[in-house]
């Protein structure tokens, strides 16, 4: 069973439906950079560790004693992680985390506060209901107003036959439900459609939270030929969607940088080349075409190959002889009567 992060019902008009969300993204175990106190490098030898020939004292117990302080140096300019602890601003002593409440600065440095009790009174009604108020077009809904994705499961037994008629009227109708849910006290508006036998919750931003587009109006018509040299390549370039072919570059450079820094290697930093201006687009389209056409003829070629051998008949080791001609049927003669 997914884990459940929100658990109410989803309501159509006056039918209701105990439902679960789960959600339906995940973060990547990223590497995680730390903040990291590195103090600054301790002074060197002074005049008292030399001898009056000026070179370092050598006997034992100054040896030791310089062992010392070079593995306490060490120690005081080794990276340390900095701990971000709750502190009184004003004598710097810990906070317990149990005095720390919520509170809004109302004015600079004065704040009204709350407690758990307090706002969990202000719960609504979209705390434990998906009321599906409206129902739109699949294809109105802009996908920049899409925010985090949930699975919707039914929540028992008894609410699978509801879920099932739900989610079959909604495909039916080609429609996606809009709704409301509260989490982590805020309301949020949502989309729900049907996915399969299930169903899918995609919260939506608000309106203030969506800037406006700012794109320039365009003066004259597209070049036709442009365009069209440009759909042939997207059309060479056509493939599926498949999100497991993504790697994070940034990532793995990261880890590359880790490990040779554990090694000790040098590190070279990357250049990496920046595209040229496009002075002439119609020659650039034409050598983007021209390559390729040059990229797609071997794995043309190599996918007529495999269709040729699957339609191949099997061929014995030794030639068949040729099969001669039939006579050609001689029409009978009428007999002449007597």
């Amino acid at each position: 069973m997914p884990r459940a992060s929100w658990k109410g019902f989803l309501r159509l008009s006056l039918v209701s439906c105990p439902i679960y969300l789960s959600p339906a993204s995940t973060r990547t175990r990223s590497i995680r950079l730390h903040q990291v106190w590195q103090p600054r490098a301790s002074r060197g030898a002074g005049p008292e560790d030399y001898g009056e020939d000026g070179q370092p004292e050598q006997d034992a117990g100054r040896v030791h004693s310089e062992t010392m302080r070079e593995d306490a140096a060490a120690a005081q300019t080794a990276p340390v992680r900095v701990a971000l602890l709750p502190h009184d601003p004003h004598t710097g002593e810990e906070i317990d985390r149990e005095e720390v409440v919520k509170g809004y600065e109302y004015e600079r440095g004065r704040f009204v506060t709350f407690t758990a009790a307090e706002l969990k009174a202000l719960d609504v009604e979209s705390s434990k209901i998906i009321d599906l108020d409206t129902f739109v077009p699949r294809a109105e809904l802009d996908p920049v107003y899409f925010s985090t994705p949930y699975y919707v499961y039914p929540d028992g037994g008894m609410a699978l036959e509801i879920f099932r008629v739900i989610g079959a009227a909604m495909a039916e109708a080609g429609a996606a439900g809009i709704g409301r849910v509260t989490l982590s006290r805020r309301e949020r508006l949502v989309m729900v459609e049907p996915r399969g036998t299930g169903m899918v919750l995609i919260t939506l931003r608000a309106a203030e939270e969506v800037r406006a587009a700012a794109f320039k109006q365009a003066d004259g018509d597209v070049d036709a030929d442009m365009v069209a040299i440009a759909a042939t390549i997207i059309r060479r370039r056509g493939g599926r969607f498949d999100p497991a072919t993504f790697r994070d570059r940034y990532q793995e450079a990261l880890r590359k940088l880790i490990e040779a820094k554990l090694k000790g290697l040098p590190v070279r930093p990357k250049q990496i080349a920046e595209p040229r201006p496009v002075v002439d687009l119609m020659a650039a389209l034409k050598r983007s075409l021209a390559q390729e056409t040059a990229a797609a003829k071997p794995k043309r070629k190599a996918a007529d190959d495999r269709r040729q051998a699957s339609l191949l008949l099997p061929v014995s080791g030794k030639k068949k002889e040729t099969a001669k001609p039939a006579p050609a049927a001689v029409p009978p003669q009428r007999r002449r009567k007597a």
